[in-house]
């Protein structure tokens, strides 16, 4: 039988052990919020294959969530257009940089949440904006022409 501890031994293992989280393992993955706050998510495949900094600017102007969450364990130069963003929209913007959060290519490296729970769904950008991938992968393929080359391409007969 588990006998219920006093205040003071409660005490005691909090200031030694830290005070016990609620859901740690949904806040590691959601860079330290939960997920009922979450609006919108980018793995870190995601973030590598491309920039989706539009997609943070739209959930933004939504202003449901007003919070980003940016995994600081990957490269700095890509979070640039992220944090600019972010402070474009007057949102809040916070580095994670605790080993806890990974890098793996599931992990997640954007989370842009609100205070309270907005229970949104889906929060995958890819599931959320699914004309942006295919758009980007056409306009990767085909080459761009030069203005002259376009005025005067003409087909032949």
């Amino acid at each position: 039988m588990v006998e219920d501890k006093s205040a003071m031994e409660q005490r005691i293992d909090n200031a030694i052990y830290g005070a016990p989280k609620i859901k740690p393992d949904e806040q590691r993955k959601y860079l330290g919020t939960f997920r009922e706050r979450v609006c919108l998510t980018i793995s870190v495949t995601e973030f590598e294959e491309r920039d989706w900094s539009f997609a943070v600017a739209k959930e933004l102007e939504r202003g449901i969530g007003n919070q980003v969450f940016l995994n600081d364990n990957l490269p700095h130069s890509k979070f640039r257009n992220y944090i600019k963003v972010a402070t474009d929209a007057n949102a809040n913007f916070t580095l994670k940089t605790e080993p806890e959060f990974r890098t793996t290519p599931d992990s997640l490296a954007v989370v842009v949440a609100a205070k309270t729970a907005v229970y949104q769904s889906p929060i995958d950008v890819q599931k959320r904006y699914p004309g942006a991938s295919a758009q980007s992968r056409t306009e990767q393929s085909t080459p761009k022409k030069h203005f002259w080359e376009r005025l005067f391409d003409r087909k032949e007969e």
